[in-house]
């Protein structure tokens, strides 16, 4: 009997990239199935366990291509539960925005478009699917992740969590004029501090740039606020991980999400590496301009 096998149930919105993720994850070594009916999955799980410890991760894809199967997930993830084998639940979302461009762009049609908009369609998947995504376990917004960065997310947020205590923390710039990432689970606002934008030579630039962190934390204010926030997360750090949380969101905003804000992020990642936790990392609005 295989004890040591742990699950990865992906799900999530139609184009937001879950075959990309049955694929890195297949290279990384996950037994990998896409679109299983939840029914089955008792028994799939069952001949996972009785294999001669060659299979220890798998992932599995369910979603709405499932139809009237789908609705049995519930159930299923009840069946893990009970015999306590390990698993998260993974779920993909995009923006309506990104979603529509994918899919004409591929040309393919939403499975709930019928003689409708694909619009319509992804409202109506949004509402079906609500119930998994706050049973979700990881939330992973592909809108703005390039194939290389949601691979590195999903190394982060996956491929590492069979570490004891494992928790990764995301850090989120951004821009108050586009909105507040509604996923965040702490969001810290820098307006208040110097700002590039208004000195003529550093416009152009982003907090990326040295000459811009320079800027922003030759200010004692800065420097001073980076070290209350990271003081902050090391408190609330080893408190989530006793909650069992295995991601925590830290959004950390400015004007327009180009430079305060990136600057702030880029040296929290170093301290909070400093501190061996593990990091990810977004600048979500840093190629928005005006």
């Amino acid at each position: 009997m295989n004890s040591d096998l742990k699950f990865v149930i992906i799900t999530g919105l139609s184009g937001a990239g879950k075959s990309q993720a049955i694929k890195v994850l297949e290279d990384d070594g996950y037994f990998c199935v896409d679109n299983l009916p939840p029914a089955l999955l008792p028994t799939f799980v069952d001949l996972c366990a009785r294999t001669a410890e060659r299979i220890s991760r798998v992932a599995i894809v369910m979603d709405l291509r499932g139809g009237e199967f789908f609705k049995d997930l519930f159930e299923a993830l009840g069946y893990l539960d009970a015999h306590r084998w390990p698993y998260e639940v993974l779920f993909l979302e995009a923006s309506d925005e990104t979603l529509i461009r994918r899919f004409k762009e591929t040309r393919r049609r939403h499975l709930l478009a019928g003689d409708g908009s694909i619009g319509d369609a992804l409202a109506r998947e949004r509402e079906l699917l609500a119930d998994f995504r706050a049973r979700a376990d990881i939330i992973l917004d592909t809108s703005d992740l390039t194939l290389a960065r949601f691979k590195e997310e999903l190394e982060a947020l996956l491929l590492q969590s069979d570490l004891d205590d494992a928790l990764v923390v995301r850090l989120v710039s951004f821009g108050f004029k586009r909105g507040i990432p509604l996923d965040a689970d702490f969001v810290f606002d820098c307006r208040f501090l110097p700002n590039p934008h208004y000195v003529a030579d550093l416009r152009s630039l982003t907090g990326t740039d040295r000459e811009v962190q320079d800027y922003v934390f030759k200010a004692e204010e800065s420097a001073r606020y980076l070290a209350m926030i990271h003081e902050m997360l090391d408190f609330a750090i080893p408190l989530c991980i006793v909650e069992g949380k295995i991601q925590l969101i830290v959004a950390i905003g400015c004007t327009g999400g180009r430079h305060r804000s990136v600057a702030m992020v880029e040296k929290l990642k170093e301290l909070l590496l400093r501190s061996s936790h593990r990091v990810v990392m977004e600048h979500r609005d840093i190629s928005w301009v005006g």
